[in-house]
């Protein structure tokens, strides 16, 4: 799989029979221990940040002018979708925020980068 699609699959509906979803585990865990310096917030932290690293590492492969920023927007996307699809109970509102994340890509990348 491609970088770029590797990055829009955070955007797919979950395959038939998959668990509901529930929003991510890691802003659930943060919210039940909002004090930084518990384990289990330090824990969520530190997933929150390395996926925005796996993204940046993504984007700046397909050649992105700023992939730390590109990176940081294409996750708060991703949250945004998990977490409006458990409120919403609509496990394929990740389309939304696939779209954005198209438009970004577009506009971040230089042309013809797949």
């Amino acid at each position: 799989m491609s970088p770029r699609d590797r990055v829009l699959s955070m955007f797919d509906r979950p395959a038939p029979g998959a668990v509901p979803v529930r929003g991510c585990p890691f802003i659930g865990a943060a919210a039940e221990f909002p004090d930084p310096g518990t384990a289990v917030h330090s824990y969520a932290r530190e997933q929150k940040l390395r996926m925005v690293r796996l993204v940046t590492a993504l984007v700046a492969e397909l050649g992105c002018r700023e992939p730390a920023a590109l990176g940081e927007q294409l996750v708060t996307l991703a949250d945004g979708a998990a977490s409006r699809g458990m409120v919403l109970g609509d496990p394929d509102y990740g389309r939304h925020a696939r779209a954005a994340a198209e438009t970004l890509l577009a506009h971040a990348l230089p042309a013809g980068a797949s």
